[in-house]
């Protein structure tokens, strides 16, 4: 049972993570806690049950395999309560049958395993601004260049731009720090999730990448490398 000491600010949510993988629960806490929101840690369903009901949160994630109470049970028995906190089931049945399982068992949203974290930050932020939270970002603007999180569309001066899912999370990472230059250890460990340098050119590569899809066809470059430094987005006005 890990309670976070921090307290969220008008910006940040309280989001309690129901899961007993414990590296993917770390993992998850960790990256939610980089994009600004406050995340605690439950490692069964007992234990999940007993922090939830313990204090308010804005959103749960939930994993629907839990050791002592699975997740639905859990979800089941908050709803019992009459506790109407939005919850993300996590879960690696991901047939129709599956997802609907889960959502008429309570929860109100369904993601399967594997997934992207971009999109369950973005489903998660969702659901706590449907329930009246703060103000949250799921379009990124820089210039003309648009980034929805959570249909995972990029355009640029209306035109539509496929990225790759890796280019998609570099170019998100660089928008939410639109006019603050971004440092290679910054891109390693919040889009690679590295926290050693692998000594490798795979920054390069992909800024290059990023670069040539959403800079191809325009006149005005967004994506300024900052010698020494890193990166940095910005309109050159």
């Amino acid at each position: 049972m890990v309670f976070a000491e921090s307290k969220p600010d008008l910006a940040s949510m309280r989001i309690l993570i129901i899961e007993d993988d414990h590296e993917a629960a770390q993992y998850l806490v960790k990256a939610l806690r980089e994009a600004g929101h406050v995340a605690d840690h439950a490692g069964d369903g007992d234990e999940g049950l007993f922090m939830a009901t313990s204090r308010a949160y804005d959103v749960l994630v939930v994993d629907r395999m839990l050791p002592k109470k699975d997740g639905l049970s859990v979800v089941a028995a908050l709803r019992g309560r009459s506790d109407t906190t939005p919850i993300l089931i996590l879960s690696a049945l991901g047939q129709v049958d599956d997802r609907v399982t889960g959502l008429r068992a309570g929860g109100d949203d369904y993601l399967t395993k594997p997934f992207a974290f971009s999109e369950l930050l973005a489903r998660v932020e969702v659901l706590g601004r449907r329930r009246g939270g703060s103000d949250i970002e799921t379009v990124y603007r820089v210039g003309d260049l648009e980034l929805d999180r959570l249909s995972h569309e990029v355009r640029r001066g209306g035109k539509p731009i496929v990225l790759q899912p890796r280019e998609f999370r570099l170019l998100e990472y660089l928008m939410k720090h639109a006019g603050q230059v971004v440092t290679r250890t910054m891109l390693l460990e919040n889009v690679w999730d590295y926290h050693f340098d692998p000594q490798t050119n795979v920054i390069d590569v992909h800024i290059s990448r990023l670069r040539s899809k959403i800079e191809r066809d325009f006149d005005k470059p967004l994506l300024h490398t900052v010698r020494g430094s890193g990166y940095i987005m910005r309109t050159d006005d």
